[in-house]
C-alpha cells in the first residue's frame, strides 16, 4: 500500500479507501438479529483483507442502512490505533437533529471516537448555510471535537463545482469527498481550491460513477492495455498529488485486489499512462472532436438556469463518453436518475428540447447551435427505465 498525508489532518492516509455501502445487508435500518451470519461474514471478511492489503481507512454513513451497525461488530474487536474510521452525517436545519443522528452513527460503530466526521451531501447552497450559520451544524461539529468524539470535520458532495467550491472557501472543512476521475474532471477547481486550504482530497466511487468500470465496454478494455480501466482510472487520479485517496467500494473481499495490482506501476505512473491517455485522446476526438473534447463544458449554466431545469451539462458529458468510449451503459445508469434523486442528481433529462426556448441559456457555449441536436441524440441514446439511487432501491 501506498500513503499519503491527508491535508492538514497530517493523517497517513492510504491512497485506497474501504467504502462502506456495499457489503452490508440492507440500505434500511434492521433489527441486529435480522443481518444474515453469511452476509456479516462476509463484511469481516472484507475488513480482515482490506486490512491485509494496509487499507486502514474505513468509511462508512449514517446513509448506509445497516453499514455502521455491522461494522459495530468487528471495529471495536480491532487495535484502534490501526484504523482511520471515518462517517458521514447529513447536515439538517435544526442541529439537534444532528447530534442526535451522529450519537445513533456512534452507538451503532461501538467506538469512543471516530478520525473523520464529514457532512453527508452537500449538495446546495441551503446545507451549506445549515451547517455554517450561528448555532448551526458546525457549532455542534466543533462541540463534538472539543469532546474527542470526532477528530476532523470535513464535507461529501455531489454538487456542482461552484457549490463545491464555495463550502471549501468557507475554510471551516478538514477535508473533502467529491467526485473526479477521468469522465468527470469538471470538478477540479475545486480540488485546487480544496488544495490552497490544505484540505485531504477524498475520490467518490471511482469504479461506479467513474464509468461502471467493473463492467467496462470491450473498446475501453483494448484503449486501457495494458492495465484494465479500473486499474488506469486509479492511476489516473494518484497521478495528482493534490488526489490523496479513492473509495472502493467491495462487495467481496477480491473486488480489492485489482486496485491493489494497479500500486506495482505507482512509481512510473506518467509513463504508463501516456500512451493510453493520448490512445484514449484519439478516440475521443474521433468520435466527437478535438475542440468538443476541449471546450464542451465552457459557458454552460447551472441547471436552474436552464428552461425545464434540464441538467445540459451532464447530459453533454454522459452523452461524450457513452459516444466515444462506448460507456452506453454508464450512461444509462446515470441519465436515468435524474429526476428521481433529488439534490444527489439534480435536473432532468432532454425529453423534448424546445431549441429556441433553450437558445438565451447556451448564449455563452461555443457549441450553442450543435447543443440541441447532441441533447436528442443523448436522449435517444440513453433513454431507459427511471433508476433509483442505491439508498432508495430497497
Amino acid at each position: 500500500m501506498e500513503y499519503r498525508r491527508f491535508g492538514r489532518t497530517e493523517l497517513k492516509m492510504p491512497v485506497l479507501t474501504v467504502g462502506g455501502m456495499r457489503y452490508q445487508h440492507s440500505w434500511g435500518d434492521a433489527d441486529p438479529a435480522e443481518i444474515p451470519a453469511d452476509n456479516q461474514a462476509n463484511l469481516e471478511a472484507c475488513i480482515r483483507h482490506a486490512l491485509d492489503l494496509g487499507m486502514n481507512h474505513i468509511e462508512t454513513a449514517r446513509g448506509y442502512g445497516t453499514s455502521e451497525m455491522q461494522l459495530g461488530r468487528i471495529l471495536p474487536t480491532l487495535p484502534r490505533e490501526d484504523l482511520i474510521v471515518q462517517t458521514k452525517v447529513g447536515p439538517t436545519e435544526n442541529p439537534a437533529e444532528f447530534a442526535e443522528t451522529f450519537d445513533k452513527s456512534m452507538a451503532y460503530l461501538q467506538l469512543d471516537y471516530v478520525d473523520l466526521l464529514a457532512f453527508h451531501g452537500v449538495n446546495t447552497d441551503e446545507q451549506i448555510d445549515w451547517i455554517t450559520r450561528p448555532g448551526g451544524c458546525m457549532e455542534v461539529a466543533r462541540r463534538l471535537q472539543k469532546e474527542g468524539r470526532a477528530r476532523h470535520i470535513g464535507f461529501s458532495t455531489h454538487g456542482t463545482c461552484r457549490m463545491i467550491s464555495k463550502a471549501i472557501n468557507t475554510g471551516e472543512f478538514d477535508y473533502v469527498n467529491l467526485h473526479w476521475y477521468y469522465v468527470n474532471d469538471l470538478n477540479w477547481p475545486a480540488i485546487e481550491a480544496a488544495t490552497r486550504h490544505d484540505m485531504g482530497v477524498f475520490i467518490i466511487s471511482p469504479n461506479d460513477k467513474g464509468g461502471k468500470l467493473y463492467e467496462p465496454p470491450a473498446k475501453l478494455v483494448e484503449l486501457c492495455r495494458p492495465l484494465t480501466p479500473i486499474q488506469f482510472n486509479d492511476l489516473y487520479c494518484l497521478a495528482r498529488p493534490e488526489v490523496h485517496t479513492l473509495s472502493i467500494g467491495a462487495s467481496k473481499p477480491s473486488d480489492y485486489d485489482e486496485h491493489v495490482a494497479a500500486l506495482a506501476w505507482y512509481d512510473r505512473i506518467s509513463e504508463t499512462l501516456g500512451p493510453i491517455e493520448a490512445r484514449l485522446r484519439d478516440a475521443v476526438d474521433n468520435a466527437v472532436g478535438s475542440e468538443w473534447r476541449e471546450r464542451w463544458s465552457e459557458g454552460l449554466p447551472e441547471h436552474t438556469e436552464i428552461p425545464g431545469e434540464v441538467n445540459v451539462t451532464e447530459i453533454l458529458r454522459l452523452w461524450t463518453y457513452a459516444k466515444s468510449l462506448d460507456l452506453v451503459e454508464w450512461g444509462k445508469m446515470r441519465y436515468n436518475l435524474l429526476g428521481n434523486a433529488g439534490h444527489w442528481f439534480p435536473g432532468y433529462p432532454a425529453g423534448d428540447v424546445d431549441p429556441d426556448a433553450l437558445a438565451p441559456a447556451l448564449a455563452n457555449s461555443p457549441f450553442k447551435d450543435r447543443i440541441p441536436a447532441i441533447l436528442s441524440e443523448a436522449h435517444t441514446m440513453l433513454v431507459g427505465e427511471e433508476q433509483k439511487r442505491l439508498s432508495e432501491s430497497d
